[in-house]
């Protein structure tokens, strides 16, 4: 129950209010106007009222303080963080789960970068594991034109602004890079290809300062930020020039573009792999992790070229070509046993580390290229053929006049004479193209069938066949079939003329002869190491038998005639204390740009030891225009510098005997 309230202090209860007992009510306002007229400074009834001076009122207590309950403040404040969660984990869920594949999209455009690594290119050696080609690290500076663009570099020129900066780096133009930069809807652009490891450190190092002075900076932009670089490899050729019509060189793209790098591309190239990581501002993000597919490297090849031997007919060659004003020249040097090829030189030569200065002329591989009729040093293989028919010796009379007229036409020799009373042996000695006339008419009953024989003989010897090189461009030459053969190719083919063959397809011929009868075919590669380290050989040569062995030794004897006696024609070829057996060639030539007979083609061709065949080589040069040009004359000289240095090389034993000497002419009153 509530307490009764009390009657407030200094007033009394009024009517109805309680009373003290027994007290009547008028004795009450009796008493009450007495303690009124008792209290002093108050009127007496009926006096004229004054107004009282108000006492003030004492300060009123404070309110106790009333404290509002807390559990409805509690239920709104959670309530409120409840929404708040809740609003928050809608958005995750919309960002996590609903639009995850958008939003990682959006994050891997400017996240993810892929490169592609490069295989390391197979080295090219020489036969002794000399460098030839090889490689070394090296960038393709790339770009990623979404980076450049206004939305991601918040300004417009950012392409400008980059390629200002790229061009002088490496050594490009600013324009083109710029435009490179801006190709729209691109992802990847190459600014410049195989650039060296400074370079790429270059443009690492301006890189990270602009990327610094964007960070220090409101507003910065590091318009660098797109670029990139794939880790390459360049292609670098120690010898310089040396063997590079062989060798050949790789284009811009890294990939073989002449010579054995586009034959073995293949083999060389290997295979390449592919990295994707992480990138922010250009740089890789570390833990992020690195998608790897390695590369596989290519495989190295290993050549028949012996270096030094390559080095001395190179230079040879180069000495004679620019002394007698030619338009180029080719040396071969080949094995006589195995068919492998020891140097094979063309001057003019090129760098194939600086292509921009190589005349285009001089980029292939003449030696094996080029076509060309032969000349007098085909007259071997029309001797071989007389020989192995058995239609005449080496000391057959045969009576040669100064002209013989043939179809349509009138043939000479080299230099007029009268008649001359030769032996096969001397009409190979002083090179008579009538006496070779006569000595092949032998070989059928009708000049058909001279022609058939002599035709089977050619191509016994592999002429218009491929050499089985398998080299890019190679010719097989031009060999019509004997049916075909018109009024005058009849008589001028046996001596050269009317059919043609490349380089090496007159070296083998040579090589066949040294090689007792047997053709070797000509090989390049040794053998091939693999990325497993293992080498393996290349297989064997194909081999077949031209001419008998006995044929082969009598062939040998009378080239030794051409050499060594004195009325032969390549004297100048000799080599002390090694019997020389070798041939001169001097032919018209045919002009490629016209088809016409224009100029002369020199050439000498032989091997060493005689006695011991061990090496052949052969000399080619194409319209000298300067000096003498006969073969004998300008091609015997390089001929003998390059056999003296191959045999030295090889440490052929000198001969231990004395050549014999084969009769050239016949006295025709003792007949």
């Amino acid at each position: 129950m509530s307490e009764p309230r009390r009657p407030q202090r200094g007033r009394l209860p009024g009517p109805g209010g309680p009373r003290k007992a027994g007290a009547p009510g008028a004795a009450g306002q009796g008493s009450q106007r007495s303690q009124d007229a008792r209290r002093p400074g108050r009127p007496a009834p009926g006096a004229a009222r004054r107004p009282a001076a108000r006492r003030p009122r004492p300060p009123r207590p404070p309110a106790p303080l009333r404290l509002g309950r807390p559990k409805p403040r509690l239920r709104l404040v959670s309530v409120a963080l409840t929404l708040v969660m809740l609003a928050f984990v809608v958005r995750l869920l919309q960002v996590q789960a609903v639009d995850a594949p958008a939003y990682a999209a959006k994050a891997a455009v400017n996240r993810w970068v892929s490169h592609t690594v490069a295989a390391d290119r197979g080295t090219i050696t020489d036969r002794s594991g000399t460098d030839l080609a090889t490689t070394v690290d090296a960038y393709d500076i790339t770009a990623d034109p979404f980076l450049f663009t206004s939305a991601q570099t918040k300004t417009t020129d950012a392409p400008a602004q980059a390629a200002e900066l790229l061009a002088p780096i490496v050594g490009g133009d600013a324009r083109t890079i710029a435009k490179k930069l801006a190709t729209p809807n691109s992802r990847y652009q190459v600014i410049a290809r195989q650039q060296s490891p400074q370079v790429w450190n270059q443009i690492k190092d301006l890189k990270r300062a602009l990327n610094d002075k964007a960070a220090k900076t409101k507003g910065g932009v590091n318009v660098l930020a797109g670029v990139f670089s794939d880790p390459h490899t360049k292609r670098v050729y120690p010898g310089g020039d040396l063997a590079a019509g062989v060798i050949g060189f790789v284009n811009g793209e890294g990939a073989g573009g002449g010579g054995l790098e586009a034959m073995l591309n293949q083999e060389l190239a290997g295979e390449a792999g592919r990295i994707r990581y992480a990138q922010s501002s250009g740089r890789q993000v570390p833990t992020a992790g690195v998608q790897e597919h390695p590369a596989v490297p290519g495989s190295d090849v290993q050549l028949t070229i012996d270096r030094d031997i390559q080095w001395a007919a190179q230079s040879a060659i180069t000495a004679q070509v620019q002394k007698s004003r030619a338009d180029r020249g080719y040396v071969i040097v080949q094995d006589t046993r195995t068919g492998e090829i020891l140097a094979m030189a063309n001057a003019p030569g090129y760098d194939p580390n600086d292509l921009t200065h190589a005349s285009a002329n001089a980029l292939g591989n003449a030696a094996v290229q080029d076509a060309y009729e032969p000349g007098s040093v085909s007259k071997l293989m029309s001797m071989a053929a007389v020989l192995d028919q058995g239609v005449a010796t080496p000391e057959t009379h045969v009576t040669v006049p100064g002209t013989l007229p043939r179809a349509d036409r009138i043939f000479h020799d080299d230099v007029d004479h009268g008649t001359w009373s030769l032996t096969l042996n001397g009409v190979l000695a002083k090179s008579s193209n009538i006496g070779t006339i006569l000595a092949t008419g032998q070989l059928g009953k009708t000049q058909a069938q001279a022609n058939a024989v002599l035709y089977s003989y050619l191509k016994k010897f592999g002429i218009g066949d491929p050499t089985g090189l398998g080299f890019p461009g190679e010719t097989r030459g031009i060999l019509a079939k004997p049916q075909n053969w018109n009024a005058s190719q009849q008589y001028t083919i046996p001596f050269g003329q009317g059919l043609s063959l490349n380089a090496l397809q007159a070296t083998s011929v040579y090589s066949t002869v040294a090689n007792g009868g047997v053709r070797v075919e000509p090989t390049l590669i040794r053998g091939i190491t693999g990325p497993d380290g293992r080498f393996v050989p290349s297989e064997a040569p194909k081999t077949s038998r031209v001419v008998s062995e006995k044929t082969a030794k009598t062939l040998a004897t009378m080239l030794e005639s051409v050499v060594g006696d004195e009325q032969g024609t390549g004297n100048k070829a000799q080599i002390a204390g090694y019997r020389v057996a070798g041939k001169t060639g001097t032919a018209n030539r045919v002009d490629p740009v016209t088809g016409r007979y224009k100029g002369y083609t020199a050439s000498f061709l032989g091997f060493a030891p005689a006695d011991n065949p061990r090496v052949t080589v052969s000399c080619v040069i194409q319209n000298p225009t300067s000096g003498s040009y006969f073969g004998g004359q300008i091609c015997g000289p390089v001929f003998k510098q390059v056999m003296e240095f191959a045999l030295k090389s090889l440490q052929a034993a000198p001969s231990g005997t004395e050549a014999p000497h084969l009769p050239v002419e016949f006295d025709p009153s003792k007949r």
